[in-house]
């Protein structure tokens, strides 16, 4: 296994694209807003993607957010290596942060995040009768679906004054625009206040714009799909990750659910959130075949590749003989350039949903505190 390389994102299929900047003229004046509010807030609830644990963090306000009361909520833990996910406690408690990890669409996850958060506030509870909790966080880690899973357990455990008003979840990051407060709670009443979400002026290199891409916290047409997979499989490809799929190897996927040959191709949209229709049996056949046949590809790529992993450009010839595998393994019949957008598109869709295995992506800080 080679260890990871910090040239990734510099790598040469890279240099062409440009400089990531992504922060929009909306975010601009929301983050003068919410810096204003900061000052206000009793506590601080940091959203984070688990699978970018720094890299998800909005660095423009961690002077303030130092300040406050605060729990760094790691965000869609269910798409993260639990595995590695205890590093990054044990990291974060060594830097003296609080840090939770979560899934903003669990009751009972989010139910232990609000535990923390009224432990941290009983102090204050004492002695102010109106408290306010302010969730911030780049876009696109869950700070809308966590808002709604709030209200939902506070509807049924507290006395509230009046209706509670859903925030809009959207599959794109920056939807929500407006600071809204929400009272959750009453004697004393809590607010929660929303936020859009915040991305720096200027990502600090491409390597942290493109994990930020990868996790959806930037807009896809932004970057392009095609150069945010390059980075995916030179990460995969560099960690010997499809090597752990060596099992797939000489297995037939035809021979697993043969009923499904004369099936119509399922859409991969279906994955995405926001789609409230379940998939059937044979949709679901279909993901997994679909998944075991990348994995497989993959696998067998790296394994008959003789080049150096640690050379740029063999990595680079690497990538594209994948590509076209993964063009015949997906069975997509365009010309190369619209064949590779397609695969790219499919294959970000199933890295998002988790289809691929739970990843994460940044790596644990080598520090003498956290190394004990």
């Amino acid at each position: 296994m080679v260890k990871m390389k910090g040239w990734l994102g510099q790598m040469g299929f890279n240099k062409n694209g440009g400089n990531i900047s992504w922060f929009p003229g909306h975010m601009d004046a929301a983050n003068r807003a919410i810096r204003r509010r900061l000052k206000l807030s009793d506590f601080v609830i940091e959203v984070r993607d688990a699978r970018i644990p720094l890299s998800s963090a909005n660095e423009n306000l961690q002077s303030m957010l130092c300040e406050k009361r605060r729990v760094i909520a790691l965000n869609k833990k269910d798409l993260a290596n639990p595995n590695i996910m205890h590093r990054w406690i044990r990291y974060f408690n060594s830097c003296k942060q609080e840090c939770f990890p979560i899934n903003a669409h669990s009751r009972s996850s989010v139910q232990k995040l609000l535990d923390i958060v009224e432990f941290k506030l009983k102090e204050v509870i004492t002695r102010e009768p109106t408290l306010l909790v302010m969730v911030v966080g780049v876009p696109n880690v869950g700070k809308s679906a966590l808002i709604n899973s709030i209200h939902q357990i506070a509807s049924s455990r507290f006395p509230v004054q009046e209706k509670m008003k859903r925030a809009t979840v959207g599959p794109l990051p920056g939807v929500t625009q407006d600071i809204v407060g929400y009272k959750i709670a009453h004697q004393p009443s809590i607010y929660v206040l929303d936020t859009p979400g915040v991305l720096v002026p200027s990502i600090p290199d491409i390597e942290t714009g493109l994990k930020l891409a990868l996790a959806g916290s930037i807009k896809d047409s932004v970057v392009g799909e095609d150069r945010i997979v390059q980075y995916l499989l030179a990460v995969l490809n560099t960690r010997g990750t499809p090597l752990h799929w060596r099992h797939l190897i000489g297995r037939e996927t035809e021979g697993l659910h043969h009923e499904l040959d004369d099936k119509p191709e399922y859409n991969l949209k279906d994955l995405l959130p926001k789609r409230r229709k379940p998939p059937n049996k044979f949709d679901i056949y279909y993901i997994e075949d679909m998944v075991s046949e990348v994995q497989r590809t993959l696998c067998t790529t790296l394994s008959e590749f003789n080049g150096n992993l640690e050379d740029e450009g063999e990595l680079e010839i690497l990538i594209d003989q994948q590509f076209e595998a993964l063009q015949t393994a997906l069975k997509i019949p365009y010309k190369a350039s619209e064949g590779r957008m397609m695969v790219s598109k499919k294959f970000l869709t199933l890295f998002r949903t988790g289809k691929l295995g739970p990843f994460i992506l940044d790596d644990v800080p080598d520090t003498s505190d956290s190394a004990s």
